[in-house]
């Protein structure tokens, strides 16, 4: 079954409600599409794998089912086994290997764009047009802060893909930029 932006967003809101789930995947799916182009890898693929990989989250929120579920479901529509593997190798209690770029830069992005967007919506403007890569770092460094963003899987995922952390942040922030629309990362009206 080739993959492709429709059937995955049809795959995504037929398990998915949330309105932040729903942004948290699209945040993920134009950093993977940045990050396609970076490396010269297909846009289309990496793409779904970014909106997908979280959409057995929300009916199937604990470890014991999260991201299994949603390879079963994946099988069983014929979708192809390496975006399967791609998604089920975003969390580490899937035990899946992250054996290919595409899914290192899912592991590498995930987490990354919870803080851009907690980061943007501290702003007095509440918009990620005016967030700095340096704001991002600022903010990495108080513990306190979106304090459930795992920063090491970001400095794990980062040096699996072979990019500098300043560069992963400001080329995710940039992507995130790219959509801040479709985020509700504009700003206040």
């Amino acid at each position: 079954m080739p993959v492709n932006r429709e059937k995955a967003w049809a795959l995504l809101t037929e398990f998915t409600e949330s309105p932040n789930l729903l942004k948290h995947a699209l945040a993920v799916e134009a950093s993977m599409r940045a990050y396609a182009r970076h490396f010269g890898e297909d846009e289309e693929t990496w793409g779904v794998v970014g909106l997908i990989h979280d959409f057995d989250y929300e009916q199937h929120p604990t470890l014991e089912e999260h991201v299994f579920a949603g390879m079963e479901i994946l099988r069983e529509r014929g979708w192809p086994e390496d975006v399967i593997r791609a998604m089920a190798g975003h969390s580490n209690h899937s035990g899946v290997p992250r054996d290919t770029l595409m899914a290192k830069t899912l592991y590498a992005v995930d987490e990354l764009t919870g803080l851009i967007v907690a980061v943007a919506l501290v702003r007095p403007s509440k918009s990620i047009l005016d967030v700095k890569p340096k704001s991002i770092k600022k903010k990495w460094k108080d513990n306190a802060f979106a304090r459930g963003v795992n920063r090491e899987e970001i400095e794990e995922g980062a040096a699996a893909i072979g990019v500098p952390l300043n560069e992963h942040i400001a080329l995710v922030l940039e992507a995130m930029k790219g959509i801040a629309d479709e985020l509700g990362l504009c700003g206040q009206a």
